[in-house]
């Protein structure tokens, strides 16, 4: 049975752990979610890890659009989330243009960096249709506006 936002938010109320691990391609989506991953993230780390890059920033929304469309096809039921690039969610134009080619390319969720100055745009989401995740702690997208790699969100 495929894994969808109802099957996490029952682990939750349930108190139960769900498992997410990243990928860019056709067969190493077809590899975890073969082995029952719960969810797949196609991440702006691959401007790091596939790219070459010394950051995330350089990577464009066609590129995670193409490297979506790469694991929707290799997905056997995992959850599939996306990163909005750098600056997709500058203003909710961008944000809705960028969630809206990610879903279209086989994400079933958007993932968004940042932190309370997103409430906005989840809600404006929301109502369209696309559900988000907001990744706090470590973002890479912020490197040059923190001079480095640096963990956020470890308090309230």
């Amino acid at each position: 049975m495929p894994v969808t936002i109802r099957t996490l938010n029952k682990r939750k109320q349930d108190g139960e752990k769900f498992s997410m691990l990243t990928a860019y391609d056709a067969t190493f989506a077809r590899l975890i979610s073969e082995a029952g991953v719960d969810a797949v993230l196609i991440g702006d780390s691959l401007g790091n890890v596939i790219q070459g890059r010394d950051s995330t920033v350089p990577v464009t929304l066609d590129d995670m659009v193409y490297h979506t469309q790469c694991v929707a096809r290799g997905n056997q039921g995992s959850l599939v989330l996306a990163d909005v690039p750098f600056l997709g969610a500058a203003t909710l134009d961008r944000i809705l243009d960028a969630s809206g080619a990610l879903m279209q390319a086989g994400a079933n969720m958007v993932k968004l960096e940042g932190g309370a100055w997103l409430a906005e745009a989840v809600t404006v989401l929301k109502r369209n249709g696309v559900p988000a995740c907001v990744h706090l702690g470590l973002t890479p997208q912020a490197v040059n506006a923190f001079g480095g790699y640096r963990v956020q969100g470890k308090d309230e």
